[in-house]
């Protein structure tokens, strides 16, 4: 990295992405790489599926609409009804699909930036076969943070459904939108604290013993300081991606455009998803580092160093141990 441990922590919200861009510019090819063969697959099948979705939604429609002027004793009810239900697990099915394929991707991906900036870090040589290669020995591990991870939001969400619905019972009346304003901004600022404790807890499942629900703890813990830095950069963040998959939606999924200009839009919006996806990624990896810094925990770089050659020469994974490796104290 272009800075060392002990001046990271001093590291503000511009700060963090000039030192992100540094990184990526000064490592492009290994980070290329990554993007064509990882993020690029990940970024295609997100945005296919849009496409997909609407297609089969749209059939859906189009079939419910046609049996409620249909006789319901008829023939052809029977069939359009038979057409609906099949439409239907056609649709879940996909959607199913696609969240196994979009969840490996993405967790391949989480290991591969993650890894690359571990060995950036200790100045180690990084090439994209080694990459491959120590990816998938971390996979399980990060799922079983994702799960604790949505273990977490599906109980966020209910909770936030059922004050929703204890405190609108009448939402019709306009004196209650103050409050809903008040209550979905809570609501989005709990939602990004979250998501900024899973992220970092992906990043120290990969560089740490610690992965679930010890990892999310320690990402707690590890966010304190620079939460409101962290809030910012995840909300930019998050707003550029709702920004390439709306106007997705506008112009390429339900947009009545040229196919030319559908196809330029639609390439436009992949390739910002893989560069705004990479970016984001090594983001997270960087604020981990700033995190570490700022609670003057500092990783000893030469433990580091040998956990990775063993992981590279025997293909176990040796995770870094918080009693012997992880938590050397510094103080400026």
């Amino acid at each position: 990295m272009e800075k060392e441990q002990e001046e990271i922590q001093f590291l503000g919200f511009f700060g963090i992405f000039k030192e992100s861009f540094i990184i990526t510019f000064s490592w492009r090819k290994v980070f290329l790489q990554i993007t064509l063969a990882i993020i690029c697959p990940l970024s295609l099948i997100f945005l296919a599926h849009m496409q997909i979705s609407q297609f089969l939604f749209e059939d859906i429609i189009h079939n419910e609409e046609a049996s409620g002027y249909t006789h319901k004793s008829s023939y052809t009810y029977f069939n359009i009804s038979n057409s609906i239900s099949s439409d239907w697990t056609t649709f879940w099915t996909f959607k199913f699909t696609y969240f196994i394929f979009f969840l490996a991707l993405s967790l391949l991906s989480t290991s591969a930036v993650v890894y690359t900036i571990a060995c950036i870090y200790i100045s180690k040589t990084i090439t994209f076969k080694k990459v491959i290669r120590v990816v998938p020995k971390v996979w399980t591990r990060l799922m079983i943070t994702f799960i604790w991870s949505f273990i977490v939001i599906f109980a966020y969400n209910v909770l936030a459904l059922l004050v929703l619905s204890t405190e609108f019972t009448d939402i019709t009346t306009l004196t209650r939108f103050p409050i809903f304003a008040i209550l979905a901004a809570v609501y989005i600022m709990g939602f990004l604290y979250i998501s900024i404790i899973w992220h970092l807890a992906s990043v120290i499942s990969v560089l740490e013993q610690d992965y679930g629900i010890e990892a999310m703890i320690k990402s707690k813990k590890l966010i304190k300081g620079k939460l409101i830095i962290s809030l910012s950069i995840f909300l930019l963040l998050n707003l550029c991606f709702i920004a390439i998959q709306l106007g997705f939606q506008r112009c390429f999924v339900l947009g009545n455009y040229s196919l030319w200009s559908k196809l330029g839009f639609g390439i436009f919006c992949f390739f910002s998803q893989s560069i705004l996806t990479l970016f984001g990624l090594i983001i997270q990896t960087v604020l981990y580092f700033v995190c570490k810094s700022y609670h003057h925990e500092t990783i000893d770089k030469s433990w580091l160093a040998d956990s990775l050659e063993v992981y590279d020469y025997l293909g176990d994974y040796v995770p870094l141990k918080s009693k012997d490796v992880l938590l050397e104290q510094f103080y400026v």
